[in-house]
């Protein structure tokens, strides 16, 4: 009998959604690269990509009123399956009145998202805003060219770090509270440089320790 995929898991007060296992990204800290889990979670890579019914199925043996968030974030980026989020985030919101729903993502989905369903003409920022208490981008850099130093982003060129900052800008703009993340791999200089763009757009910067 194959092993349980492991659908969500808890970390303090949260519980998180593991939907995909792509990414568009190589990021150096990736905790990928040190493990198959995360805050000492079962291993996270998936047999295959949830359906909406199992993880109804998941989430339904829980107790969800007892988590602060429900957190959009496993072992890949979530809006890889841009509809499929935007649909599950609706059917919690619908089933679990009062919920709040947080979003981890490398606002990229515009670039990169592969659902071919996803709404025509329609940017991610503009589904995913009002669906989300909170969304949480990582910034990872003040400069086209620190950012793609540490992302790695398929592709490389402008367009990663010019679609993630509009992703984040849209965001702000359609009322979400929105923060950016940079992870201490990079100098002090270039957290700095970091600090400075997102004040530029008035978005605030958590600054994350590197987990090895």
């Amino acid at each position: 009998m194959a092993k349980a995929m492991t659908m969500s898991y808890e970390a303090g007060e949260n519980l998180y959604i593991n939907v995909t296992n792509r990414c568009p990204c190589a990021c150096t800290f990736c905790i990928r690269n040190n493990g198959d889990g995360a805050y000492g979670s079962d291993p996270l890579w998936l047999e295959h990509e949830p359906s909406m019914e199992e993880m109804q199925a998941d989430l339904a043996k829980r107790d969800m009123s007892k988590y602060k968030d429900i957190v959009f974030c496993g072992y890949g980026e979530p809006l890889m399956r841009l509809d499929y989020v935007c649909a599950l985030a609706a059917w919690l919101r619908e089933t679990y009145p009062g919920i709040r729903l947080r979003l981890n993502t490398n606002g990229l989905a515009d670039l990169y998202n592969a659902e071919e369903a996803s709404a025509e003409g329609t940017s991610a920022a503009a589904r995913t805003a009002p669906l989300f208490d909170k969304i949480s981008i990582s910034l990872n850099g003040g400069t086209t060219e620190v950012y793609n130093r540490v992302t790695r982003p398929r592709g490389g060129g402008e367009a990663p770090y010019e679609t993630m900052l509009r992703y984040a800008e849209t965001c702000k703009a359609l009322g979400t509270d929105v923060m950016f993340t940079v992870v201490d791999v990079i100098s002090p200089e270039e957290i700095a440089q970091a600090q400075a763009k997102a004040d530029a757009v008035g978005i605030p910067l958590d600054v994350r320790e590197y987990v090895g």
